[in-house]
């Protein structure tokens, strides 16, 4: 880690962190980390996990468990087929993606170059697109002439970008099976939409194993098939891009300088004080066991709405509750009209909340009305 914060100017920042002395610990969990093999996370959740030759060998079994769950995600709206997928005993892949921040970092775009070195992906349904981590490894990668041998074995290089991992760029074909080291694996998070009859499949794994496999055509291999790992030069860390491009304005506020806004940037809707009380209504009960956040906010197209928070809030909930927006549009008109002084349509509600003891002196009028959505476990606990 020091050696890393010093090629990146940073080496003064560096301190060890340790337990101070009197630390003690019930129990240690060791893992020896050249035990494990290289593994992929299945549809439709990252837990889903096999070690990829164990995939390789039952295939069948495992392929169709994936069907019948796709089955279920889709609600019959569209179909996922993976068996079809199999040819003369190995799984064929349509799309390849080494991209994010942890994914398309400089060691393993270096080791997809090791393995593709050469070789060719191919010139049919499968296809690799790497995504370089940062403009200065991007700009390390060129120069040491990995960018040409990626290019040259058939791979699409594309600039630091973080659009794979929430579904915005590289969305599969239909019916397609996507191999990524990216983030989460939710269904529909590369983009397809079921309701239109879409459906595609994202699985996650590791950057070696997805550069064996376009070394290998498409066809599902995993990085311990391959010895091509070790040459990996010294990562050179040029801060030029980060000079000439990014503007630094730390301590250096320039406020007399007026924002600018296009017609999509909106600011947020303006915020009254919060009341003692609140009334909440649900407006939408989901008792799946987990509800992940691509369905609390979809990816894809809604990201294009981030900088206008009334917009995307419209895509609340629409690939799992659609009604939910318009009832919770409904229930903020209720505390529209609480603010103009008019509580007349919950004379009901409010009578029935003064029989709580405690709550007989209540003031409607001085209670904030908004809505709510009960799910058994919302989120999914992964980040990004």
């Amino acid at each position: 880690m020091h050696n890393w914060l010093a090629l990146h100017g940073r080496g003064q920042d560096y301190c060890q962190l340790n337990p101070q002395p009197m630390a003690y610990y019930d129990g240690c969990i060791s893992v020896d980390l050249s035990a494990i093999k290289p593994m992929i996370a299945l549809p439709f959740h990252p837990s889903n996990v096999y070690e990829i030759d164990t995939l390789n060998q039952n295939l069948t079994d495992i392929l169709r468990e994936i069907e019948i769950e796709s089955e279920r995600v889709a609600h019959g709206k569209a179909k996922l087929s993976l068996l079809d997928k199999v040819e003369n005993g190995r799984l064929k892949v349509q799309q390849g993606i080494i991209a994010g921040c942890s994914g398309g970092n400089y060691e393993n775009v270096i080791a997809a170059a090791n393995a593709l070195r050469g070789q060719s992906c191919g010139n049919d349904t499968f296809s690799l697109a790497v995504y370089p981590s940062s403009q200065p490894v991007f700009m390390d990668l060129a120069k040491k002439g990995v960018v040409a041998d990626l290019i040259g074995a058939g791979a699409i290089i594309r600039t630091a970008f973080c659009g794979p991992c929430f579904g915005a760029g590289d969305t599969p074909i239909n019916n397609g099976l996507s191999i990524r080291h990216t983030t989460r694996n939710f269904p529909n998070r590369e983009g397809s939409k079921p309701a239109n009859g879409q459906m595609s499949a994202v699985a996650l794994m590791d950057a070696r194993s997805i550069a064996a496999t376009a070394a290998n055509g498409g066809y599902l291999t995993s990085a311990s098939e391959l010895d091509c790992w070790d040459n990996v030069p010294e990562y050179a860390f040029d801060v030029t891009p980060y000079k000439n491009r990014v503007y630094q304005g730390f301590v250096k506020g320039a406020t007399q300088q007026p924002l600018i806004y296009g017609p999509n940037i909106k600011d947020w809707p303006e915020l009254g004080a919060l009341t003692d009380n609140i009334v909440l209504k649900v407006c939408s009960k989901i008792l799946d066991e987990v509800t992940t956040t691509d369905e609390l906010i979809p990816s894809g197209e809604t990201s294009s709405y981030r900088s206008n928070p009334i917009g995307l809030a419209e895509f609340t909930l629409s690939r799992r509750d659609p009604g939910y927006v318009g009832r919770s549009k409904a229930t903020a008109e209720l505390e529209n009209q609480r603010l103009a002084g008019n509580v007349s349509e919950l004379t009901e509600v409010f009578a029935r909340i003064k029989q709580i003891a405690g709550q007989e002196h209540i003031d409607p009028l001085q209670t904030e009305i908004g809505s709510m959505v009960y799910a058994v476990k919302p989120g999914d606990g992964f980040c990004a």
